[in-house]
């Protein structure tokens, strides 16, 4: 590589021992919006994008330790003086390798005027630092600072993401050790971590599967917990590892770790108060030894939820399995209700919170992709108006700052905030779940505080009916809700912070915790219509019920008017004819959007058998639902006008028939007839209900997107496969532009036009 030699500038220690002090260096700004610039020993005029660069500057000096000596800023990498060349900093192992030209350590790619770094950003660092031979590579702005090493045996464009760069004193062990350190792993790799670990745990300490799992979870806590704690990921100091903590006094320095862990959740209930880690110190250390090299925090959300299911699924399959949904199908129903940023959702049956971490992941990219447009959008019109530099940078930052503020999760108000704290709910009535879930949150980004370990049929905190704009949901199958499930006094128990949800939300948060309380004691299945439809006695005595039947109700009454729904069901509920009052219960409140038959084997992965279907409703505006009722009574007004005089006429006649026979003395007969009068009342009835149904879709009509995928990008052993489901890079053949999910956006916006391919009316 061939670099620009600048004009050397104050004193220059050459052959300065590494183990001398690096003066501390602090960003100077002066009158006219100026900033200076500590290597280019100049003034310029501070616009978001310097400012964050001479920022950066200063940590890579006071926390990494380099001298000002051995770095060069905006150099071109290339030697032909290409701006388009320009690395942020170049970052050379020592003074000498500087003054010699040989290949630097580091190159550092800023992308401080945008507010989130983008793959091709990625890409431009590893092409700078091709072009100059370093082996490692930064990409930095105010949102995040990412760390990677360069593949010199594999094509430009491979990247491989690390847990940092080396210090200024990094001897040649540490950077080979830096080297081996990914940061990221592929989820294969992670799922038979943890299930190395599990089975440690369950070796060494002879526990059962599910008790291993509880002291697994502790420990990425733990895990995760320490990371956070660690100064934005360039505290060298880190906790969690076997070193530091056999350095330690004390009997179990792990167990010391976790009660600060569980200290710091305090809030969030997670643990119970008296909660410990229940391992031996050994074991403890042997799993701390087997996750340390893993940055949990920072690697991506994809790789360890799927890694974490599938590691669930496979060592609880059939047990704790049902709790979770492949990723694949969650993205496809995310994808189908169209999250936007205000929505508030709800899963009701939460297991591992897959359906709301991909909410948050999704609605953050919009807010982050907005604030970027808004900022580019501003900069591009003042850089049209003609104004000084001076006067530009001072716009640019106000503006910069502004949004900044504006999406700032540690302001309370700002859009992520509202994000992480207002918008995300769910229930689930497994405790071991709902602390999963939780955890899985908080290592996504955050969200969790509204996941409770509650009965998902019950409000909760800010968990009542006419309230969410989406709801997702994979409820249980097959179990039943007994009569004998009835609503206890812990469940309606009014919770210590009852005044912070009654000023948060009002008369509608009391509304909801008194139409429970007043149940208390009663059946839970009495507070739903659909029990009362098709599981009563003679005498009106609810039975059992199927727990989807009930989650349907649920759902459609957590939606406020117009919201959006998405359900995993056994296909039963689609096409059994016992079952329709329940398909006409969902149409007399919603529009049923799509339905969408998935493969048998999708859920095999997970312990479950069932054929299952998606379904999609949107909810009813009000002025929908006036159209709909009034269009309903219109058709049944009809349907029974039409048949009233049948059904006076041989109702008459069988009545006379029954009178005659009373009169006669003839009770055989009697009770003939009135069976008979009855069953034809029945069947009027259900021809009536028939006719006027169909009469009413006529009067009320939409079309339906059905869809019957055979890749969903899951196999029946659990493993990644073809997806026709949504656009992604394993696509079946012959589907490149017709997923699924393409086609529905396609039906949506002009149904007519795809009838031939699956809709029906």
């Amino acid at each position: 590589m061939r670099t620009t030699k600048r004009k050397k500038r104050g004193k220059e220690a050459k052959d300065e021992p590494k183990s001398t002090p690096i003066s501390r260096i602090e960003v100077r700004r002066k009158e006219g919006g100026l900033i200076w610039s500590h290597l280019r020993q100049d003034w310029y005029v501070e616009t978001p994008e310097e400012r964050v660069r001479q920022e950066f500057l200063c940590t890579l000096v006071n926390e990494y330790g380099f001298s000002l000596q051995q770095m060069d800023e905006e150099l071109d990498v290339t030697g032909r003086g290409s701006a388009q060349a320009r690395a942020d900093f170049v970052i050379w192992r020592t003074i000498q390798d500087k003054d010699e030209s040989k290949p630097p350590l580091v190159v550092v790619e800023c992308k401080s005027d945008n507010v989130t770094i983008k793959p091709p950003d990625y890409a431009q660092g590893d092409n700078y630092a091709r072009l100059s031979d370093a082996p490692f590579f930064v990409t930095h702005n105010t949102r995040e600072t990412r760390f990677w090493r360069v593949r010199k045996d594999r094509m430009p464009g491979y990247l491989e993401e690390i847990e940092n760069i080396p210090h200024a004193d990094a001897t040649d062990k540490d950077i080979k050790e830096l080297l081996e350190r990914l940061k990221t792993f592929k989820e294969d790799e992670f799922a038979d971590l943890l299930h190395q670990c599990h089975n440690v745990i369950r070796n060494r300490e002879k526990k059962d599967p599910v008790a291993a799992f509880d002291e697994i979870a502790k420990i990425l806590f733990v895990k995760v917990y320490v990371e956070r704690e660690l100064k934005q990921k360039r505290q060298r100091k880190n906790l969690f590892t076997v070193d530091f903590l056999k350095e330690q006094i004390g009997d179990n320095p792990l167990d010391d770790l976790f009660h600060k862990t569980r200290r710091h959740y305090l809030a969030d209930r997670i643990f119970e108060p008296d909660e410990t880690l229940n391992l031996k110190l050994a074991t403890g250390l042997e799993i701390v030894r087997l996750l340390e090299r893993y940055n949990l925090s920072d690697t991506s959300e994809d790789v360890k939820g799927i890694a974490f299911e599938r590691f669930l699924g496979r060592t609880f399959r059939g047990e704790i399995g049902q709790f979770f949904t492949p990723r694949s199908i969650v993205e496809f129903m995310i994808r189908m209700v169209d999250p936007k940023e205000g929505d508030l959702i709800c899963d009701p049956a939460s297991g591992s919170g897959g359906f709301l971490i991909r909410f948050f992941e999704i609605v953050r990219e919009q807010i982050l992709a907005d604030a970027d447009r808004q900022y580019q959008t501003y900069k591009k019109n003042i850089e049209a108006k003609k104004l000084t530099k001076a006067q530009r940078a001072k716009l640019l930052r106000v503006k910069y700052e502004a949004i900044q503020k504006e999406i700032d999760g540690s302001i309370k108000g700002s859009r992520l905030w509202n994000l992480a704290n207002q918008w995300i709910y769910g229930t689930d009535a497994n405790d071991r779940m709902a602390r999963t879930s939780k955890m899985n949150m908080i290592m996504h980004g955050d969200g969790h505080g509204g996941v409770h370990h509650h009965d998902g049929f019950l409000n909760v905190n800010g968990i009542f009916e006419g309230r969410f704009d989406i709801i997702l949901t994979n409820p249980p199958f097959g179990a039943n809700v007994e009569p004998s499930d009835v609503i206890t006094d812990e469940q309606v128990a009014m919770p210590e912070d009852e005044e912070d949800y009654l000023r948060e939300f009002g008369e509608v948060y009391h509304d909801a915790q008194a139409r429970v309380r007043a149940a208390k004691g009663r059946p839970i299945a009495s507070l739903f219509e659909l029990p009362k439809r098709g599981n009563q006695d003679r005498k009106g005595k609810l039975g059992k019920v199927k727990t989807e039947i009930l989650f349907i109700e649920r759902c459609l009454d957590l939606l406020k008017p117009g919201g959006r729904m998405g359900i995993v069901l056994p296909e039963g509920i689609f096409n059994n004819p016992s079952l329709s009052y329940v398909r006409e219960f969902c149409e007399d409140r919603a529009f049923i959007r799509a339905v969408v038959s998935l493969p048998q084997e999708t859920f095999f992965s997970s312990g479950a058998s069932v054929k299952a279907s998606l379904l999609f409703m949107q909810k009813f505006t009000s002025k929908e639902k006036s159209d709909f009722d009034r269009k309903k009574a219109a058709a049944k007004a009809e349907v029974q006008a039409k048949h009233k005089p049948e059904l006076e006429r041989v109702t008459r006649k069988l009545e006379a028939v029954i009178e005659k026979a009373k009169q006669e003395g003839d009770a055989k007969a009697r009770r003939k007839t009135e069976d008979e009068l009855k069953d034809f009342h029945r069947k009027m009835t259900e021809k009536m209900e028939t006719e006027s149904r169909a009469l009413l879709k006529e009067r009320f009509p939409y079309l339906i997107f059905l869809y019957e995928p055979e890749k969903v990008g899951i196999s029946a052993t659990g493993e990644a496969d073809q997806n026709e489901l949504f656009p992604n890079p394993n696509q079946p053949p012959g589907t490149e532009g017709k997923t699924a999910l393409e086609l529905y956006s396609d039906f949506r916006r002009d149904p007519k036009a795809l009838l031939r391919t699956g809709a029906q009316e």
